[in-house]
């Protein structure tokens, strides 16, 4: 069964953006696909500092938390990352995992490459538009297949449960969860 795996880069294990995703989650595994969450609440993720070491191998050299998380992105068909805004932009160790996962996919086989799925921002206020298009960027440069929605993939919550208030923010992602999952479909 294809699986997409969804990535929850807020340092909350149940806050806001973990929430949203399991809203897609919820969806994708109604659609028929297997759909798994994984947090980087407490997870170690340091910054690629471009040793090129994963040339070849596809592995990092850096010894965290990332090596687990990036098998578990290599062997599915979908990746959606979900990252909270902070200060305008998204997470620090969002961008953090998500360059040092593309690092790894060039350096061997561009796993990353036609995999389906694209980014949510999940806000108090600001920032997602830039922060969509920051996590959008990763999408594109490593030949990735991206399915639009009825609107961006935004939601906006401050306290852990505002998002899910945010009806349209929720309507739209869930829609975008069921269009990654039908292009998984018509891919396979």
């Amino acid at each position: 069964m294809a699986k997409v795996v969804l990535l929850s880069g807020s340092p909350k294990a149940e806050g806001n953006t973990k929430q949203v995703l399991d809203q897609c989650k919820m969806v994708i595994e109604q659609e028929g696909l297997e759909a798994e969450i994984i947090s980087l609440s407490g997870k170690d993720i340091k910054g690629c500092v471009a040793c090129y070491k994963c040339k070849g191998t596809g592995k990092c050299a850096i010894d965290d938390d990332l090596t687990e998380i990036a098998d578990s992105i290599r062997d599915a068909e979908g990746f959606i990352v979900g990252a909270p805004v902070y200060f305008g932009t998204a997470r620090g160790d969002v961008m953090n995992a998500l360059q040092r996962i593309g690092m790894m996919s060039r350096g061997l086989d561009n796993f990353l490459s036609w995999k389906v799925g694209g980014p949510i921002a999940v806000a108090r206020r600001g920032g997602v538009s830039a922060s969509y298009q920051e996590m959008l960027m990763f999408y594109f440069i490593n030949e990735m297949i991206v399915p639009g929605s009825n609107y961006w993939n935004i939601v906006f919550g401050k306290a852990p449960g505002d998002a899910l208030k945010d009806e349209e923010g929720i309507e739209t992602v869930k829609k975008f969860a069921s269009n990654v999952v039908k292009l998984i479909k018509k891919i396979n």
